[in-house]
């Protein structure tokens, strides 16, 4: 029997965490951006402000501190984020994801020790999948957690690409915990930063978000409570693969800011910048470009509110990489097209198109690449 999609959902209305992300965006992130580009410097009192307007307990239970919204209030705010430093969105969304993974699952003690400190803001959490031999392979891991007679567990492997490397305090870390290849042991733990046998390599030199730490990371032989298992054996793929589908959903969100920004900036310029006796708006081919962008904006929107209506549901992991593998694209098309519309100024600093290309390139790899997201979508088709 075939299955009947679930019906489209309506727009929420926007929530008032918006209205806090576009300020806090504004405010604090676009005068600041540009020193922490050039300097490297992670912002951490940013971050403390983030978390003071709510921004840091976005998923998680008001009983610890939290906002207790759901996927379809926030992805304005993630919008609004974007449209400023989407790497800082990509920041926000991740520890959001970390932070209501420890608040609901996370044992009396992890919640008592990071909880409230994590939907505060004043702790920064981090999230840890990949490894540098499986790449988007998820289940191809091959970092190992060992029980002990104890009871609890001994964690060594290596990680690659870890957001906020050496700066986060607290990561959960997913793991296999039994030798043999496969997925059905594979757990999540949860990991502090200042662990003995936890190291961190020197962040990657990336062609944007330069203040973000994104390293490598080490576990040797890291002794862990029975109570830092987060998501037992066996349970841990599903939990990982549902936080990507948050991931997607924020990413692409993000990058809705990106085409938002982009419009806004290239035809403010259109409608001042003269040329052969007046504004350039009125050219044709500069109108097809912002109509071009503004089509892929609303299209985008659309696809981005679809799946964050449909998160948690059968059609929930293709939504998500619907909107994860066009939003992306649609952002670096649009932010390169505005530039375009800018001429010589597009690739100065003067303007933010430059950044938002290369951000746009790198969301379109975080969370799952554009082309991970094509074998997600034809392989829900086949199975149809």
């Amino acid at each position: 029997m075939e299955s009947t999609p679930a019906p489209p959902t309506p727009p929420a209305a926007r929530h008032p965490i918006a209205d806090a992300a576009r300020s806090f965006a504004r405010g604090t992130l676009a005068p600041r951006i540009a020193g922490w580009e050039e300097t490297r410097r992670f912002p951490r009192e940013a971050t403390r402000h983030a978390g003071r307007l709510g921004l840091a307990g976005l998923f998680a239970p008001p009983s610890l501190g939290g906002r207790g919204l759901g996927a379809p209030e926030t992805v304005d705010a993630f919008e609004e984020l974007g449209r400023v430093d989407a790497a800082f969105a990509f920041l926000v969304s991740m520890h959001n994801l970390v932070t209501a993974a420890i608040c609901s699952a996370g044992s009396d003690a992890v919640i008592e020790r990071w909880g409230r400190a994590l939907t505060s803001g004043e702790a920064l959490g981090g999230f840890v999948l990949t490894e540098p031999q499986s790449g988007s392979d998820a289940v191809a891991l091959t970092t190992l957690a060992t029980p002990t007679a104890a009871g609890g567990w001994r964690l060594s492997g290596e990680k690659a690409w870890v957001s906020l490397g050496g700066e986060a305090d607290v990561f959960i870390v997913v793991a296999k915990t039994l030798p043999e290849p496969g997925h059905r042991d594979i757990a999540i733990f949860v990991v502090e930063r200042d662990d003995p046998g936890v190291t961190f390599g020197p962040p990657y030199d990336t062609m944007a978000a330069r203040w973000l730490p994104i390293t490598d990371a080490r576990f040797d032989d890291v002794a862990l409570g029975a109570e830092r298992l987060l998501v037992p054996p066996g349970q841990g793929l599903r939990a990982a693969l549902a936080a990507i589908d948050q991931a997607r959903l924020n990413v692409a969100a993000g990058c809705c800011g990106i085409l938002a920004e982009s419009l806004e900036v290239a035809t403010a310029y259109a409608r001042r910048r003269y040329a052969f006796g007046s504004p350039i708006a009125e050219l044709e081919a500069i109108q097809w470009k912002l109509a071009d962008l503004a089509t892929d904006l609303e299209a985008s929107r659309l696809l981005v509110r679809q799946a964050a209506g449909r998160l948690g549901t059968p059609d929930g992991s293709v939504a998500c990489a619907h909107a994860k593998r066009f939003v992306p694209d649609a952002a670096l098309r649009g932010a390169a097209e505005a530039s375009q519309v800018l001429g010589a100024y597009g690739w100065t600093n003067a303007y933010p198109l430059a950044r938002f290309i290369a951000l746009a390139r790198m969301a379109q790899s975080v969370d799952g690449t554009t082309e991970i997201q094509r074998l997600v979508i034809a392989r829900s088709l086949l199975r149809e």
